[in-house]
C-alpha cells in the first residue's frame, strides 16, 4: 500500500510539479481536491486489496499534484508565514489524524466506515474554501512543456538545496520509520496491542514537530538547521535504547526529543531555499525539495518492511536507528563545516 502512494505519488510531483506556475494555484488546487473526494469515495466502498490499491494509488496521484501547487501558494501570500504553515500544518494533520484514527478504531462503532465519512466532510469544506481562494499566479504559455517528466531546481537555489540535502533525507527517513513501522515497534517496547499505541507513536514525533517549529520560525535557518540535526540525534540514541531494552517509556521519551528535531530541522531546510526561487519558479522548486523528501520517506522505509520478514522487527529498528544515527552525525558535522547559507543570519540571530 506504502509503495503504490508512493509511486504515485513521486510521478505526479514529476510530471505535475511545474503546472500551477503556469495554470494558477487554484486551478490545480481545486482539481486535486476533487481527486482526493473521489479517493475517499474509493476507501469508503473498497470491498477488496485491489480496489484499496486503486484508492491508496488516486490518492497518491492527487497528493503529488496538489503539494507543489499548495505550498507554493502559500509562499506566495506570505513567504514568512508560508513557510511556516507549509512546514508545520503537515506534522499537525499527522498527529491529529494518527491519535484521531487509532482512537477511533478503538472505541468507535464501523470506525474503518467512520474514518473516511469524516474525512470526507472535512475534506468538502476544505473543497469550498479553495474555490474562494485569491488567485496568485497569473496564467501563461508553456503549461503542457512542463508536463514532460523533470526534477527541476532554479540555479540560484541548487547550492542551498544540496547543503540542507543530508539533514533533510535524515529527517524524512526517519518520519518514514515512524509512519511504517513506528506503531508495530511501539506495541512490541510497551508490550500493548492497543490501536492508540500505534497512534501516540506516530503524534510523538510529529506534534513536537510542530511546536519546535513555532520555536524557530524567528531563528536563522542555520540555528534551525544545527539545533534539529544535534535534537534529531539525540532522540534517535535514546530510542534506540528504549528499542533495545524494550523500555516503553525511552522509546517514546527519544520519539518526542526527535520530535522537536525533525520539526526544527525540516524548518530550517524549507526557510533556506523557498527565498531563492521567484513567484514563477515557486512550483517547480516545491516539486524538486518535496520529491527529494518524500524518496527518503519512502524508500527505506520500504527497504525496512522488506528486512523485517527477514530479521525481524526489533533487529531491523536497531539497524535502521543505527543507519539514520549515523547520516545525521556526518549532516551535522557538514553543517558545522559549511559557510552559512543564504539568508542564514536573518531573525533572531542578526
Amino acid at each position: 500500500m506504502l509503495a503504490s502512494y508512493s509511486v504515485a505519488l513521486h510521478a505526479c510531483l514529476l510530471v505535475y510539479g511545474a503546472l500551477s506556475d503556469f495554470r494558477g494555484r487554484r486551478a490545480v488546487v481545486l482539481f486535486t481536491m476533487v481527486l482526493e473526494l473521489c479517493a475517499l469515495l474509493l476507501f469508503l466502498h473498497a470491498d477488496s486489496v485491489a480496489s484499496l490499491i486503486a484508492a491508496r494509488l488516486l490518492q497518491g496521484v492527487a497528493t503529488g499534484i496538489a503539494t507543489s501547487a499548495v505550498g507554493a501558494a502559500l509562499i506566495d501570500i506570505d513567504q514568512a508565514k508560508g513557510a511556516l504553515v507549509n512546514s508545520a500544518a503537515p506534522m499537525v494533520g499527522m498527529g491529529i489524524g494518527a491519535l484521531g484514527t487509532s482512537v477511533l478504531v478503538q472505541f468507535a462503532p464501523a470506525p474503518t466506515m467512520l474514518v473516511f465519512e469524516l474525512l470526507l466532510a472535512v475534506f468538502a469544506v476544505q473543497l469550498l474554501g479553495v474555490w474562494f481562494m485569491p488567485e496568485t499566479v497569473v496564467q501563461r504559455v508553456g503549461a503542457l512543456q512542463s508536463l514532460w517528466p523533470r526534477i527541476a531546481i532554479p540555479a540560484q537555489a541548487r547550492s542551498a538545496l544540496w547543503k540542507v540535502m543530508p539533514v533533510n533525507t535524515a529527517q524524512w527517513a526517519l518520519g518514514g520509520f515512524y509512519l511504517s513501522l513506528g506503531p508495530s515497534v511501539a506495541r512490541v517496547v510497551t508490550g500493548s496491542h492497543a490501536p492508540v499505541i500505534g497512534g501516540a507513536a506516530i503524534a510523538a514525533l510529529v506534534l513536537p514537530s510542530a511546536v519546535a517549529i513555532l520555536f524557530v520560525r524567528a531563528r536563522s535557518p542555520r540555528f534551525a538547521l544545527m539545533g534539529g540535526a544535534a535534537m534529531l540525534g539525540l532522540g534517535l540514541a535514546i530510542s534506540l535504547a528504549g528499542i533495545a531494552s524494550l523500555s516503553g517509556p525511552l522509546f517514546f521519551i527519544g520519539t518526542v526529543v526527535g520530535g522537536f528535531g525533525f520539526g526544527a530541522s525540516f524548518n530550517g531546510s524549507l526557510r533556506s531555499v523557498v527565498a531563492l526561487a521567484s513567484p514563477q519558479q515557486r512550483g517547480e522548486l516545491m516539486a524538486g525539495f518535496f520529491t527529494f523528501s518524500y524518496l527518503a520517506f519512502s524508500v527505506p522505509a520500504m527497504l525496512a518492511g522488506v528486512a523485517v520478514g527477514r530479521f525481524g522487527l526489533q533487529a531491523t529498528g536497531l539497524g535502521y536507528g543505527l543507519a539514520l544515527l549515523a547520516l545525521v552525525a556526518g549532516a551535522l558535522s557538514l553543517l558545522l563545516l559549511q559557510r552559512p547559507l543564504p539568508g542564514s543570519q536573518s531573525g533572531a540571530d542578526k
